[in-house]
């Protein structure tokens, strides 16, 4: 069976037909969803590959949409919110009960509850980003407006910083 026919990849096909976005979830030959692996497998680099990051803050859940090459600045999330209270990373039993995704593949289309979202300013670098699509090795293709227009996101220039190199 093909991975477009799990159910979790169906619901985010099901939610970009809705939305009238016209990039389709894509299968790819990799076993893991890992940044590196997507974006040597599409020959992007690691930036336009959107890592979607799960937090709470004071115990409501938020979502972050970051680039593959940068790392979340969990210390700007609850300004970027308008929010206070501690930043913290949920157990992924919680972040499946909340999105209806498994935390390796959580998808900023099709979840089962809309959640506040933040966007990570960087990834207007790219044209086009490649966005977890409810599996691990599946991805659709989209632009910063367009997953403003998914997710009412915010786009903010605090909420990542590059990864430092070794």
């Amino acid at each position: 069976m093909s991975l477009l026919e799990e159910k979790s990849v169906r619901r985010v096909n099901a939610a970009l037909s809705a939305a009238g976005v016209l990039g389709a979830v894509r299968e790819l030959p990799i076993g893991s969803g890992a940044t590196l692996d997507v974006a040597g497998v599409l020959g992007v680099e690691a930036g336009a590959v959107v890592s979607v990051q799960m937090f709470t803050i004071d115990r409501r859940f938020v979502m972050a949409l970051i680039a593959g090459d940068r790392r979340c600045r969990e210390d700007q999330l609850p300004r970027a919110f308008f929010m206070t209270g501690a930043v913290a990373r949920p157990d992924g039993s919680y972040v499946r009960a909340i999105t209806g995704f498994p935390a390796s593949a959580v998808s900023p289309a099709g979840m089962t509850n809309r959640l506040p979202t933040v966007i990570d300013s960087s990834l207007k670098r790219f044209q086009t980003l490649y966005v977890p699509a409810g599996h691990p090795a599946c991805v659709f293709p989209t632009t910063v407006a367009e997953l403003k227009r998914l997710t009412g996101g915010i786009v903010s220039y605090a909420v990542s910083e590059p990864i430092p190199a070794d």
